[in-house]
Order: structure tokens, then sequence, then C-alpha cells
């Protein structure tokens, strides 16, 4: 019999190497699938009682472009919901939205449904766990200043529409706890108390979960709250 060349050799011994490579591939994604949190893979189900992890932003965007889909994560979520009448005028509109229950006051205002599973996945990963963690206490209110308002940025004319034109904007003015403390955006966001680290934890939160979002950081039109809007731009200030 006549011997393997050392082109077959060499071809047999590449082979070896990538089946071996190919097996410890697998054995390392099934490491990964069962060890690693499932926030942190993009290929395991979105859920809004997950933390926030490296794969959440990911996940959301690909939920948030399936208006069935978003609603599904709502539903599977336990967020009690319905539909937003859906209203056109000139560059407004509120198509694809919800009134969503949650801490928010004034209560379901008309949001998105990008808008609401992000700021149902706020309020229930950072936010409940910040009042806990810094303050002692429960979330019990989210003051908010509204969602859907038919006008341009800052209102100027000629300017691009705001994502408030199309009820993909929140406004949080503040947030009010089960032990009768109120923490403020305008009051508390620059101070060094508890109330103060609460609502910079809040904004900071927010970042991993809204496109924009804007605080009194950004400018003086923020002084007195949060910005959060699901705009395909990420900005965090």
């Amino acid at each position: 019999m006549k011997p393997p060349s050392p082109s077959a050799l060499a071809l047999a011994d590449l082979g070896g190497l990538l089946l071996d490579l190919l097996l410890a591939g697998l054995i390392l994604f099934a490491f990964v699938d069962r060890a690693a949190p499932p926030q942190d893979l993009p290929w395991k189900p979105f859920s809004l009682n997950q933390p926030i992890g490296l794969a959440t932003a990911g996940k959301l965007a690909r939920i948030e472009a399936d208006p069935a889909a978003c609603r599904a994560a709502l539903a599977e979520g336990g967020v009690v919901f319905v539909e937003a009448e859906a209203r056109e005028s000139g560059f407004c509109s509120t198509a694809n939205s919800v009134r969503a229950r949650g801490a928010l006051v004034p209560a379901a205002p008309v949001m998105t449904c990008p808008l609401a599973l992000g700021y149902a996945l706020w309020e229930r990963q950072v936010l409940r766990p910040a009042a806990r963690d810094v303050l002692g206490t429960r979330l019990v209110r989210v003051d908010h200043f509204g969602t859907y308002a038919c006008r341009t940025l800052y209102g100027r004319p000629g300017e691009r529409p705001s994502q408030h034109a199309r009820a993909n904007a929140l406004d949080v003015a503040g947030f009010r706890f089960a032990d009768g403390r109120r923490a403020t955006v305008v009051g508390d966001f620059r101070r060094d108390t508890e109330e103060g680290r609460f609502v910079r934890a809040a904004r900071d939160g927010a970042c991993g979960v809204f496109g924009a979002v804007l605080s009194p950081d950004y400018n003086d039109a923020h002084a007195d709250h949060l910005h959060l809007d699901q705009s395909p731009y990420r900005l965090c200030r």
C-alpha cells in the first residue's frame, strides 16, 4: 500500500485540528450558556424580570422594532396595558402607542410601546433596587411632566420634530417613597444626600435602557427633569 503523501498528511492534521477546535468551541458555548447570566447572552430571551446586562440593549432594540414582540414582552413581564388611540397631526403621531400601568403619575400616559417597555424595565431594574439600596425604602410613585406633545425641539420653529411629537419621550420630575420622602430632579440632582444619590443613580441607570437620557448635566432646559426617549441615537448626559 502506498504511504500517504505529505500533503495528504498535512490536510489530515489540519482537519483534526479544526475538529478539535470545533469541539472545544461547542464545549465553551455549552459552559457559557449554562453559567453566564441570561441578561448577558444575546441568544437568551429578554425578560423584564432580568437585571440589565451586557446583551440587554441589543435585545431591546430587536424587540422594539417589532410591535407584536414589544407587546408580548410587556404582557410576559406582567405589565397591564391597553392600546392607545392612534392620532395623526402633521409631523405628530401616536402610532404604536399604549397606556401601561406602573408608578407613573399622572397615570398611564400615552407612550410608544418601545418607550413603555423601556420605562417598565427602568422602574423594575433600576428605580426599585436603587430605592432599596440607597434610601432603604420602597418606590411608590414617579412624577412626570408628560410624554406626548406635538412640537419641535424646544418648541422652536423650523427645528426637527421632538421625540415627544411621537409619544416617544418621557420627562421625569421626581420620585416618592413609602417612608414619605421625596426626591426631585430640580431639588436633589446636585445635592450630596441620599436623595441626590438616588436621582443620579436613576439617571445613570436610564442610560443603559433608553436611547437618549438628558439631565441637568446636559443644559438648563433640563434642570428640573430627566428626559428619556427611545430615539435611535445614543446620548447620556
